[in-house]
C-alpha cells in the first residue's frame, strides 16, 4: 500500500500539481468512472477497497453502514460517478450540491491548491445540472439497480443549496423544490446552509430562518419519498460558539437526524503557504488540514449540546487514519472528507478504513 501512495505522490508532483486543478479534478474523475465501468473492474475495486471487518460498521440515521468514512459532497456534484466512489471503499458517497436550477458557478479559475499545507481554496459556486437533470440520473441508475435484481450497495446522501440568483425571501420554496426532486433517490438529505461562495447563503444559519427552512424540507422530502428521509443540516466553522449552540438546540428541538460539521471555512489562518500566495487566490471557502482544530471545536461542542444520540458527520481536515480516530474520539458517528482524496490518491479511503480496523483491533487487545 506504501508503494501505491509513493507513486500517487509522484504521479501528483510531476502531471497533476502543474495542471489547473479543476481540469485536473475532471480527468481524475473520468478515470474513476471510466474503470468503474469496465465489466468486473467495479466490483475487484470494491472487494479490495471496501470497509473490512464488522468492528467497521456504524449503526446511524437508521441504516447500516459497512463504515465510517464517507466522501464529502463537492467531488461529484451531478450524480455521474457515485459506483466508481464507492467502489473506491467511501463507506457512503453524498452528491451536490444540487441546487433547483441549473447554474454554471463562478467564473474560473476558481479552485486553488495550497500544496505545501495539503489544502485547497475553492469558490465554485454550486455549479451543477439542477435538481430535475440530477434526479433523473439518479432514476435510472435507480431502475438499472432494481432491473439486476439487488438491493442498491451504495448509501447515498444528497446535498442541496439555494440556487444564486434566488432571493433569499423564496429560499425556502427552492430548498423544497430540489427536495421534492431528489429525496425519493436519497438514503438521507442535507441542507447546505454553509457554502461561503453563494452570496447571502450563510445567513440562512440563523435559527430564526432555519427553523422554517428545515421544517417545510422535512415535510416535502417525506412526502415526495413516501418514507422518512433523514435530513441533516451543514454548518460553517466560522459559527461563533453560541450560533453553534443554537443551531444544536434547534436540531434538538425539531428532531433533526444529524449535522454535519463542518463546511470549508473564510478564515485564513495556520497555513504554512506564505500570505501573498494564499491573497493571490482570492475568495473561497479553504478546506484541509489547518481546518482540523476548529472542525474539532466544533464537533466537541455539539456533542456535548445535543446528547450522545443524534447523529453528527465530521468533516474538516481528514488526512490519516489518526485523523479520523481523533474525530471520532471527539463524538463523531460517521466521517466524511474530500481535500485528502486529491491529495491522497485513489486508495484514501482503503487506508483509512484499514487504519481505524487496525487501531480498534489493538485498543481491544490491551
Amino acid at each position: 500500500m506504501e508503494s501505491r501512495a509513493r507513486a500517487y505522490r509522484l504521479l501528483f508532483r510531476t502531471v497533476f500539481q502543474g495542471m489547473d486543478p479543476e481540469r485536473a479534478h475532471h480527468l481524475g474523475f473520468g478515470a474513476i468512472r471510466a474503470a468503474a465501468a469496465v465489466p468486473g473492474v467495479g466490483r475487484a475495486l470494491r472487494t479490495y477497497c471496501g470497509p473490512d471487518g464488522p468492528g467497521l460498521r456504524v449503526k446511524a440515521l437508521g441504516l447500516d453502514f459497512p463504515g465510517p468514512f464517507g466522501l464529502a459532497a463537492g467531488f461529484d456534484k451531478n450524480a455521474v460517478g457515485i459506483d466508481g466512489l464507492a467502489a473506491l471503499g467511501f463507506a457512503f458517497v453524498e452528491i451536490g450540491t444540487v441546487t433547483a436550477r441549473a447554474q454554471p458557478g463562478n467564473p474560473a479559475p476558481r479552485m486553488f491548491r495550497l500544496p505545501a499545507d495539503h489544502c485547497l481554496i475553492n469558490r465554485m459556486g454550486f455549479n451543477n445540472d439542477g435538481a430535475n437533470v440530477v434526479a433523473g440520473r439518479l432514476a435510472r441508475r435507480a431502475a438499472k439497480v432494481r432491473g439486476h435484481g439487488r438491493q442498491d450497495p451504495v448509501i447515498l446522501g444528497v446535498n442541496i443549496g439555494k440556487t444564486k440568483v434566488v432571493p433569499e425571501d423564496e429560499a425556502v420554496a427552492d430548498y423544497v423544490f430540489s427536495a421534492t426532486q431528489l429525496a425519493p433517490y436519497a438514503d438521507y438529505l442535507t441542507v447546505n446552509v454553509s457554502s461561503p461562495n453563494t452570496p447571502g447563503l450563510r445567513s440562512l444559519q440563523a435559527v430564526e430562518v432555519l427553523r422554517p427552512l428545515l421544517v417545510a424540507v422535512r415535510e416535502a422530502a417525506d412526502a415526495a419519498a413516501g418514507r422518512h428521509v433523514p435530513l441533516l443540516v451543514k454548518i460553517a466553522p466560522d459559527l461563533a460558539d453560541e450560533d453553534v449552540d443554537a443551531v444544536a438546540d434547534l436540531a434538538v428541538e425539531i428532531g433533526l437526524d444529524g449535522i454535519i460539521a463542518a463546511n470549508t471555512t473564510i478564515a485564513r489562518a495556520g497555513q504554512s503557504t506564505s500570505d501573498a500566495e494564499v491573497e493571490a487566490c482570492g475568495a473561497g471557502g479553504l478546506s484541509g488540514p489547518v481546518l482540523r482544530p476548529r472542525a474539532l471545536d466544533v464537533l466537541r461542542r455539539l456533542r456535548a449540546r445535543v446528547g450522545p444520540e443524534m447523529t453528527i458527520i465530521g468533516v474538516g481536515g481528514i488526512t490519516t487514519a489518526a485523523d479520523a480516530q481523533e474525530f471520532l474520539d471527539a463524538g463523531a458517528t460517521l466521517l466524511q472528507g474530500f481535500t485528502g482524496f486529491i491529495y491522497q490518491g485513489p486508495f484514501w479511503a482503503r487506508t483509512i478504513h484499514r487504519g481505524l480496523a487496525r487501531r480498534a483491533k489493538e485498543g481491544k487487545a490491551k
